[in-house]
């Protein structure tokens, strides 16, 4: 398929009329036409109802109209991206780590050794799903990865097992946590009541969502929940619990500071606490010089290496 060809549906879409659309995209009005009959040949349905006035949509088109937006802005992203990274040279570190432990942990133990040793990062934070690093990490499209770990986190299993090295940075704490409300924590993790409690959880692609229902787990006694949203990120997470539509489970230093205030409280008792490391990970083949010197800086940083230091 020719990335044109989504150019020239979103402008067909835009105009209603293919002469003006043509006209839109500089070429002959059957040229244009020839290049979406091929669209809808590459995908095998129909796409436009050319029997109507103005033309409009079917029902596959709308469906293909939202997920070729979201096409091309990948290509635009990842060509823009590429250019970046190809200018900028082979130095550059190509870092992927997920908006909660951007703001987070990679702010306050990363982020000042970059400045330090003067070297070049292209950081993506990004809403991918777990496995998303890992393949992103495999394939070399980005040289670190900076996640969230625990041992009910399957996604990441890979990286165990294939040719990855890893350093243990940090340690997290996931927390279930509730809105305050006049009268304590609107919600709470209490067994016996017979209202369902309201969950704020992850999508099932969030490296975050196995931990939440390990934890929910070890409490087969435990209340009736009801899961009410779903989200990807964790700061969305965040964001509804500080509405008050539910409690949802956070990484204690994304909410440290509403804790503190006492916006928000943290529900249940320790045993719906659970422990995360904070990793990175790299590929043990990739020999970049400026990747090898921030992982001995890291290293040199590491919670393990505190952990040496102090025996």
């Amino acid at each position: 398929m020719d990335i044109a060809w989504l150019r020239d549906f979103e402008a067909l879409v835009a105009q209603k009329n293919f002469s003006r659309a043509a006209e839109d995209r500089n070429v002959s009005q059957p040229a244009f036409s020839r290049r979406i009959r091929a669209l809808e040949e590459e995908f095998g349905v129909k796409l436009i109802n050319r029997q109507t006035l103005p033309l409009s949509l079917t029902p596959a088109g709308e469906v293909f109209l939202a997920q070729s937006r979201v096409m091309l802005r990948t290509y635009d992203e990842t060509l823009e991206r590429c250019q970046i990274i190809d200018a900028a040279g082979e130095n550059v570190i190509r870092f992927a780590t997920s908006q909660s432990l951007y703001m987070t942990h990679y702010k306050t133990h990363i982020a000042p050794l970059v400045t330090e040793g003067g070297l070049e990062i292209d950081l993506n934070s990004t809403g991918w799903a777990a496995d998303q690093f890992v393949s992103a990490l495999q394939q070399r499209y980005c040289d670190v990865i900076l996640t969230y770990w625990h041992p009910a986190m399957d996604a990441l299993a890979p990286l165990e097992l294939g040719n990855c090295e890893y350093i243990t940075l940090t340690t997290d704490r996931l927390v279930p946590v509730s809105k305050t409300g006049a009268d304590g924590p609107l919600y709470r993790l209490e067994s016996g009541s017979k209202k369902p409690v309201s969950l704020l959880s992850y999508g099932t692609v969030s490296a975050l969502r196995p931990v939440v229902d390990y934890a929910l787990r070890l409490d087969p006694a435990g209340p009736k929940i009801l899961v009410v949203n779903q989200s990807a990120l964790a700061s969305s997470v965040k964001a509804m619990v500080m509405e008050g539509f539910g409690l949802g489970w956070l990484p204690h230093k994304l909410c440290k500071t509403e804790l503190s205030d006492g916006r928000m409280q943290i529900v249940g008792g320790q045993g719906y606490q659970q422990d995360l490391q904070v990793r990175l990970y790299r590929d043990k083949d990739n020999s970049k010089p400026s990747l090898n010197k921030l992982w001995d800086d890291m290293q040199a940083h590491s919670q393990d290496a505190r952990q040496v230091a102090d025996r």
